[in-house]
This record gives C-alpha cells, sequence and structure tokens, in this order.
C-alpha cells in the first residue's frame, strides 16, 4: 500500500486526495506511510455495494497478471508499477468499472 500511496500522492501533490479503502490489514498497518495530502477513509465492514476499487484490482489482475509466477515481490511491484499506468490512461475503462449511479450523483452534488 506505501508502494501505491506514494506515487498517487507525487502525481497530484497540489490535492488533498481522500481515499477509501476497505479493512484489508495493508490500510490499516501501524507502520504504513501516509503522504501528508492522502486521507484514507475506511468504509464499513461487509459494504461490497460501496466498495467500486475491487473492480479496479479485479481489471489489474486479469490484464497484467493473468497466469503469472513471480520468484520475487520485487518483480510483482515492477509489474503493478508497469501496469497502473496503462490502467489509469483507459479513463473510459476506469469510469466503466467505478462510476456507479450513487457516485456520480456525490460527484455532481459535491460542485
Amino acid at each position: 500500500m506505501g508502494e501505491f500511496l506514494q506515487p498517487v500522492s507525487q502525481a497530484h501533490p497540489a490535492d488533498l486526495i481522500v481515499m477509501v479503502v476497505d479493512g484489508a490489514s495493508s490500510h490499516k498497518a501501524k507502520d504504513l506511510p501516509i503522504p501528508g495530502n492522502i486521507r484514507l477513509l475506511a468504509l464499513p465492514p461487509y459494504a461490497p455495494e460501496l466498495n467500486p476499487q475491487e473492480h479496479v484490482w479485479d481489471e489489474l489482475r486479469e490484464i497484467e497478471f493473468p497466469n503469472r509466477i513471480f520468484n520475487h515481490m520485487d518483480a510483482v511491484i515492477r509489474q503493478l508499477e508497469q501496469g497502473l499506468p496503462r490502467l489509469a490512461a483507459d479513463s473510459k475503462g476506469l469510469r466503466s468499472l467505478t462510476a456507479w449511479p450513487w457516485i456520480i450523483s456525490l460527484n455532481l452534488n459535491a460542485n
């Protein structure tokens, strides 16, 4: 999780990022370095209807990690570092995975 938060923070240094996370242990580790411009907002337990990022991770696993075996965690991280930018560049695809009607209404009401 720390490997993910740092590049996100650096890509948006002037923004305050509120990142919604589930209850995974990596999201609430005591030694997790959380950059100053990121706040983690924990979902309630057992709320899959509130968790569209699971679809993003499923998509990433299917595209970047199908039928792959890695000998070391560094290889997994390198593959992730290559795959995340490709996924992020497909804004239409990401929107189809995550833009649920209730989320869209929140964004429209926030302006």
